[in-house]
């Protein structure tokens, strides 16, 4: 399957990692089932954000209950590695939870897109759109 990512939800990514090195940022990711309209920042609430990330469990709540009163829905979550490359790090494997959705990791220019499976984290392909 391949993703569709709105140019504007790409390059809300790229900066939101690009400012917040050298620790490890994150966010929201919201669309259909096919297509990421938008990347919205969340807090790092991480003890250690130079090396980890955990989404602020209040935006994530908050997602969830804006996507079940009719909002947008929450297809997955971004994170940042400042140092490493955008695949799943040993710590990402570790957090996996299986539950197919799907994890936008960001390294220095590039965006990379996978899908957590209960089989290990999938690859996908995806395109720019405009929106």
């Amino acid at each position: 399957m391949q993703m569709h990512i709105t140019i504007s939800a790409y390059r809300a990514m790229l900066a939101h990692g690009g400012n917040g090195a050298p620790l490890e940022v994150c966010g929201l990711l919201f669309g259909t089932a096919d297509q990421i309209l938008e990347a919205r920042p969340a807090a790092n609430v991480h003890s250690a954000p130079a090396t980890h990330f955990e989404l602020d469990p209040a935006a994530l709540i908050a997602a969830h209950r804006a996507a079940r009163g009719g909002g947008p829905q929450l297809l997955g979550h971004y994170h940042s590695h400042p140092s490493g490359r955008p695949e799943p790090s040993a710590i990402d494997r570790a957090a996996s939870a299986g539950d197919g959705r799907i994890w936008a990791i960001i390294a220095a220019d590039a965006v990379a897109l996978w899908r957590d499976t209960a089989d290990g984290f999938e690859p996908l392909c995806y395109r720019l759109t405009s929106g």
